[in-house]
Parts: C-alpha cells; sequence; structure tokens
C-alpha cells in the first residue's frame, strides 16, 4: 500500500507516530514562513504542514502544488495549536518531510468544495470531480449502508438473491420499452426490462418460494426530479402468502433500514384506501406530515351523484353551478394573506402543470367577519355554512376549486402540498409512511375504448370481483369498479414502493388479457410462455417492487430528488452529458444490425 493510514482516521491518540497519507490537494495556505494543505481522501482530510525553517526546499515544493494534484505525504503527527473541532481530525496536524507527486491536475472546471460554484450540467459532464464533493460522496455511501441493510433483512427471512435476465421479451403493456437490436437474427429486437415481473413469478413456479434482487431496470418515459430512464429497484416476491404477509414483511424491512440507517423507530404503520386518499388529498400517496384535508362542497360526478351535500350551488354562480367537482382546503391562520399573495397563488394554479382555471376564497377575518372573492353571489349565511364545511376559525383561509372532477381533485392535491411548503408543514425531520389498498383493478382509456390495468395485468382481482371479470367488463360506464389485490407503500407523500398478490391460474389470467383487448393470438404470442408455466402447479404468489434510489433519497435525506443518490445519472432529458450519450454508431455497425 502506498498509504499507511487514511485522511479521516487519525486523532490526538496518534500524535508523534509517523505516517504516510495519499489524496488530493483540497486547499493550501501560503503564510509566509509555513505553507499549509488540506489533503483529501474519501475518508475525510488531514492538514499537511510545510516549514521554511526546517525544510525550504519541500515548502517551495508545496507552495507551486495546484488544486486536485495527486499527492503522497510522510511526516511525523503533531498536535495542532489551533485546533477546528468541527472535523474528526482537527486536532492534528502532518509535520511533512517526504512529498511525492503521484499525479498533477489540470484547474477543476468548478470548486470541489461542498457548496461549489458549478452548475448542475456542469457538474454532470465533470461527474467524477462532483463525486469528489463531500455531499454528493457522503449520499453514495449511505447508499451503500441502505443496500447493506436490505440485504441484511432479506438474509435473516429466508430470501433467496437471484439475478435474471437483462435482454428479454417486449411486452405492450406499461411504460415504453428500449429495444436492443438482435445481429443473429436480423429485424428482431431484444427489450431491456421495466421490472423483472415475469421472472420473479416464474420463479415462484420454480418453487423458490422467497426471492429477491437489487435490479438494474429500464423505462423510456419522460422525466422528472424523481425519475431515471435507468433505475436501481429492490425486487421481491413470496409463494403461498396473502395480502397481509406480504405487507406486514416488507413493512418490516423499511423498518430495518430506518434503524439501520437513521437509527429511527418507525410505529406501525397505518392503512388508507385509495378512494379515501384521492377524495381527503387528492393524490393516491398523501402526505399525512400535516392535516389540510380536502373538503368537498359540491361533487355530481357519475360516481359521486347524490352522495354528498351542495352548499354552494343555485347561487348564479355559473363556475360552481357548472362544475363537477367544487372542494377546498382550509389554511390555518392564513387570512391575513394579501391581494398580491393571492394573486400569486391564482397564478400558481392556472398554470399548465396544475391546470385550474382559477381559484376562489374566503377569508374567515380575526374579528370574526367574512370576505369572499364571490361575495357579489353569496351572502354572510352563504358563507358561514361553507367555513363550517371546513371547521374553519377566526384567522383561517379557505381557497377553492372547481371543474372536472379528476382535474380538480389532482389540481386541489397540488395545492395542498404547495400551502403546506409554504406554512413550513412538510418537517424534513418527521417520517409519515402508510399503506394505500384496494386500488382500481382497471381504468377506462376513452381515446382507445378499452381497458387499462392499473398496477399491471398480472394484478389478481379481489375474490368479490370475480363474476365481473367473467361478466361485467364490459360495461364500461358501470358503477361498479372492481378492485386489486394491490398494495403502495407511502412515506411523505412519495411511493417507495407497490406491490400485489398475482394472478396464478391461467384461466384467470387469460381472461384478464380478454378484458384488456388482447385477442387470443396476441395472448399466446406475448404471453404464452408464463400461461403455460401456469398449468405446472403455479402457487399462489404475491410481491412488491420498491425504487432502491428513492428509497435511499427518503431515508437519508428526506427528499424525492433521486439524481444525487446515483453515482452516474442521466440529465433531465436522458441525456449522459459525460459520455455524450445516446449518440449515434458506426456505420458497420447499423449495417450488422439491419438498420438503416
Amino acid at each position: 500500500m502506498l498509504r499507511t493510514n487514511t485522511c479521516g482516521e487519525l486523532t490526538i491518540k496518534d500524535v508523534g507516530q509517523t505516517v504516510t497519507l495519499c489524496g488530493w490537494l483540497a486547499r493550501s495556505r501560503d503564510l509566509g514562513g509555513m505553507t499549509f494543505i488540506d489533503l483529501r481522501d474519501r475518508y475525510g482530510i488531514t492538514q499537511l504542514v510545510f516549514n521554511m525553517d526546517t525544510n525550504k526546499e519541500l515548502c517551495e515544493q508545496a507552495r507551486k502544488l495546484g488544486r486536485e494534484f495527486v499527492l503522497k505525504a510522510t511526516g511525523k503527527i503533531a498536535e495542532r495549536s489551533n485546533k477546528n473541532l468541527k472535523m474528526p481530525t482537527g486536532e492534528i496536524e502532518i509535520m511533512v518531510d517526504k512529498l511525492e507527486i503521484l499525479n498533477e491536475s489540470k484547474t477543476p472546471p468548478f470548486t470541489i468544495e461542498d457548496e461549489s460554484d458549478g452548475g448542475d450540467e456542469l457538474r454532470m459532464k465533470y461527474r467524477y470531480l462532483d463525486l469528489r464533493r463531500s455531499p454528493v460522496k457522503n449520499n453514495l455511501l449511505q447508499r451503500h449502508k441502505v443496500g447493506q441493510a436490505v440485504r441484511q433483512y432479506f438474509d435473516s427471512n429466508g430470501f433467496a438473491d437471484i439475478e435474471t435476465p437483462c435482454l428479454i421479451k417486449s411486452t405492450p403493456e406499461g411504460a415504453r420499452d428500449f429495444v436492443v437490436p438482435s445481429r443473429l437474427n436480423p429485424g428482431e429486437f431484444y427489450a431491456l426490462p421495466q421490472s423483472p415481473q415475469t421472472f420473479k413469478q416464474l420463479l415462484m413456479v420454480s418453487g423458490f418460494d422467497k426471492y429477491y434482487q437489487i435490479v438494474r431496470c429500464f423505462r423510456d418515459e419522460d422525466l422528472r426530479a424523481d425519475r431515471q430512464p435507468e433505475f436501481t429497484q429492490i425486487d421481491c416476491e413470496m409463494s403461498f402468502v396473502e395480502q397481509e404477509d406480504v405487507m406486514n414483511m416488507f413493512e418490516g424491512m423499511v423498518k430495518h433500514v430506518f434503524k439501520k440507517v437513521r437509527n429511527l423507530d418507525l410505529p406501525k404503520f397505518p392503512r388508507m384506501t385509495y378512494a379515501d386518499a384521492m377524495k381527503q388529498y387528492g393524490v393516491d400517496k398523501p402526505d399525512t406530515r400535516f392535516a389540510m384535508q380536502i373538503v368537498e362542497l359540491r361533487n355530481v360526478s357519475p360516481s359521486q351523484r347524490g352522495l354528498g351535500e351542495d352548499v354552494v350551488s343555485g347561487k348564479d354562480f355559473k363556475v360552481y353551478d357548472d362544475a363537477e367537482l367544487v372542494g377546498g382546503i382550509c389554511a390555518s391562520g392564513c387570512a391575513n394573506y394579501t391581494r398580491k399573495q393571492l394573486d400569486e397563488l391564482t397564478e400558481w394554479v392556472k398554470r399548465p402543470q396544475i391546470g385550474a382555471g382559477g381559484l376562489g376564497y374566503i377569508k374567515y377575518n380575526a374579528d370574526g367577519t367574512l370576505k369572499s372573492s364571490f361575495d357579489k353571489f353569496f351572502d354572510e349565511v352563504s358563507l358561514k355554512k361553507i367555513t363550517e364545511k371546513f371547521s374553519a376559525k377566526a384567522g383561517d383561509l379557505i381557497l377553492i376549486l372547481a371543474g372536472a372532477e379528476s382535474k380538480t381533485r389532482k389540481a386541489l392535491g397540488e395545492l395542498r402540498l404547495e400551502m403546506g411548503n409554504k406554512l413550513g408543514l412538510r418537517d424534513k425531520n418527521k417520517f409519515e409512511c402508510l399503506w394505500v389498498v384496494d386500488f382500481p383493478l382497471l381504468e377506462w382509456n376513452e381515446e382507445e375504448q378499452r381497458w387499462f390495468a392499473m398496477h399491471h395485468p398480472f394484478t389478481s382481482p379481489k375474490k368479490e370481483d370475480m363474476d365481473w371479470m367473467y361478466n361485467g367488463y364490459t360495461e364500461k360506464n358501470s358503477p361498479h369498479s372492481p378492485k386489486a389485490n394491490a398494495y403502495d407503500l407511502v412515506v411523505n407523500g412519495v411511493e417507495l414502493g407497490g406491490g400485489s398478490i398475482r394472478i396464478h391460474d391461467r384461466k384467470l389470467q387469460e381472461q384478464m388479457f380478454k378484458v384488456l383487448g388482447l385477442t387470443k393470438e396476441e395472448t399466446e404470442r406475448k404471453f404464452g410462455f408464463i400461461l403455460n408455466a401456469f398449468e405446472y402447479g403455479a402457487p399462489p404468489h404475491g410481491g412488491i417492487a420498491f425504487g432502491f434510489d428513492r428509497l435511499c433519497s427518503m431515508v437519508i435525506a428526506n427528499e424525492d430528488y433521486i439524481r444525487d443518490y446515483i453515482a452516474f445519472p442521466k440529465n433531465n432529458s436522458g441525456r449522459d452529458v459525460m459520455l455524450d450519450s445516446p449518440s449515434d454508431i458506426d456505420a458497420r455497425l447499423k449495417k450488422e444490425l439491419g438498420l438503416k
């Protein structure tokens, strides 16, 4: 080894020892008779000292070194007179008597500091330099700890880690596949897996009753802060289980990871139905760290007509009279919002990402009076009735949206989160976990006039919906909505994982494909392999998949921004600006693959 120690381990107990350190020059300070260098490696920083009085030549050599030079320094550990107790090595320094330049460095395009002067794109282009910065480096080291905790939990619970193929068959359901042309089979293509879904089910047929894999997956879809074209998934499956068994097992995994990495003991995760999540929070992954639940003032959508009280119609206010859904939230203590603040909120909900037509409000002033944006149509008694629906009190502000049911509910959910941010209610030191259950099995697509699987086509329906699967599925406007044997794990408004009990019977799986509009020929061509496997004693089974990158970002920093927890991520356009990919390929290779 070129070094005897790392730059992060030496303390006051080591004074007097002679050591050799290797690392990168982080900072240097020339103070006339002495030169100080901060030497950095993965483990920390140690101060090196060069003295003109004791070794002039060595000190002059040190003064000529540039940032990020790779150095090897040997010397005796001494106690620092000016201690820095904020760093583990801040009580000692190395009095260098031998220095070797292992490699020189160009001046980096940005500062390698915790607070860098480099923008996102620049740091992505030089990601290998960005990874030297402590925040990014520490994220990856913490990611390693999360992975260790996951594997430890599964190993202790009898799961087998089994690899599945990366070159597979393209399937029509779900997100778009990345495809790979086959040179040996001209005109034919592999697909990169969006998940190992069918393989893990085949492993259950094979008798591997507890499987897991930390696996790379690929989806050719539009990107967001919490999405990458390639990502890591914790993929899991179990045989001879029901929904409760799966949820208990993987709730235990999440608790284990939080305990190991954050030393947090999480309480039992509550359950919430999909219907309640959508009604109260406007989203199927609610952030329950704060209340501010959605209150419906009018709902005449087909599924809800006549089920709730209507307290806003009949006032000659066309905006509310013509709306399918009128709903709102109550922002506690915000009645003092200025007109400018309310106008800014109105513009915010009108953004294309939110899509609301406008924003109504009622101020419940401190003196008990009520002031609304629609006073022309509503008297004091009518406004009071609305405030009672929200259990509002003096000092509160009620914000109201109206329009088509699904669009308005989504907008209310976004508005709720925005107000939660503005009021500091989304506490980064707080973790609220829950299971969302009883999802719809299917959703109707008006454009294609057919059903789509809400999760995926291998999800089992609830037992009480089996008759609908065989006899009622053609009634697209039926008030009955079949439910899936599915469950999502949500933490602070972020979906960490989702899964289901699977179909394990060939007849039911064929019927599911029929409901989804696939012909017998399509079903056999695309899914014949798994249907055939089901004829050889497929056990009841179910599982779940967790986004590993997302789990890391939540456990480590309680945020939904995954890029800083991936060593070499893509940018928001799906490009690797460091490698400059995707890129064109050699014409000869194209010809061999039968591509133009």
